[in-house]
């Protein structure tokens, strides 16, 4: 419409005369027509998003938690957050049972250390650091006892940035194969690092930290001991490749961990560690063929993270773009700290 608008308050075309053909003369680059079609390609650009924009990372989390059958009525001991406005954090803390015999409640610790850390995830002393913000959600527990501790922090770019403390574990998935696994820290068998209400016991400085890059459909699976004592990699895998989403995951991993802790003639990865540090049945026993065996009952906690990325336009003022970049995040391609 604006074109032809435009185009109508132009000149009537004069009658030809005799005189010889000439060149027309150029249309001035200002005329009215051209500056109608510019308007009217702008006008195209806004409506349609044709702008500069960026890729971010970012995750879709699940998360499942099952207390201990002696300590459903309170929940467990187990504790974990997720926040998910600035990409993607995650954390697990899993309360060290042995302060029962103090009289002193478990839960209390790992829940406290988990509400700090989501406390101070804006924190400008932060930086996005996992450590720092173990230190900082450590040092604000007044709570007595102590807990096993991982945190997952994914920046924009792709990079998972990891602090952990103890035996809670995390491992990433690419294209059906597990391809990164955090290690235990431990003291010695069935006793590991902690951070704690204690002088002496283990600090942020301590934590097993590392950096992974990560591209767009990698699958993020993390958990307590309780959960990782109780399953195998292959069914991992299986669980994840079978299930439509981190929700659904989270749940049938927990679930199939909890099954297998019940189960005294399950030969789990916690009895096969067990055997391997020196632990068996008495001496007599194995002479009858007989050897340690069996699930590990505790509190399970799983968290599955799927990587996926969203368009950002550079202009993030309007609604639209916003819905344009739920579209376009469906085909993005991979997001890696390269």
């Amino acid at each position: 419409m604006a074109a032809s608008t435009a185009a109508s308050r132009l000149s009537p075309p004069r009658p030809r005369t005799a005189s010889p053909p000439s060149t027309p003369p150029r249309r001035s680059r200002f005329s009215p027509l051209r500056a109608a079609n510019r308007i009217a390609l702008m006008d195209f650009v806004h409506h349609h998003l044709i702008l500069p924009a960026r890729m971010e990372a970012v995750l879709s989390v699940g998360a499942h938690v099952i207390p201990h059958p002696r300590k459903a009525e309170t929940g467990g001991e187990d504790a974990f957050f997720v926040d998910s406005d600035t990409g993607g954090v995650f954390a697990i803390a899993d309360g060290v049972s042995g302060w029962a015999e103090r009289n002193v409640n478990p839960a209390l610790f790992s829940r406290e250390l988990m509400a700090n850390s989501s406390a101070f995830l804006k924190d400008e002393e932060v930086r996005h650091d996992p450590q720092i913000l173990l230190m900082k959600a450590h040092a604000a527990t007044s709570s007595v006892g102590s807990a096993t501790v991982i945190i997952a922090m994914l920046e924009k770019n792709g990079t998972l940035k990891i602090a952990s403390v103890g035996d809670c574990g995390l491992k990433i998935i690419r294209k059906g194969q597990v391809m990164f696994s955090t290690c235990p820290q431990e003291h010695y068998f069935d006793c590991p690092y902690q951070i704690s209400s204690e002088a002496v016991s283990q600090t942020y400085q301590d934590a097993l930290v590392c950096t992974v890059n990560l591209v767009e459909g990698d699958m993020i699976v993390s958990g307590s001991d309780g959960f990782f004592d109780n399953i195998f990699d292959q069914e991992i895998l299986d669980v994840i490749a079978e299930s439509p989403g981190v929700d659904e995951a989270a749940k049938a991993l927990a679930e199939l961990a909890r099954k297998h802790s019940v189960d005294v003639n399950f030969d789990s990865p916690y009895s096969m560690e067990a055997r391997s540090r020196g632990f068996d049945v008495p001496w007599w026993k194995k002479l009858l063929g007989a050897k340690l065996i069996g699930g590990k009952m505790d509190d399970i906690t799983v968290i599955v993270a799927q990587v996926k990325t969203v368009v950002i336009p550079d202009d993030e003022g309007s609604g639209v773009e916003q819905e344009q970049g739920s579209e376009l995040g469906t085909g993005a391609a991979v997001v890696s700290a390269e």
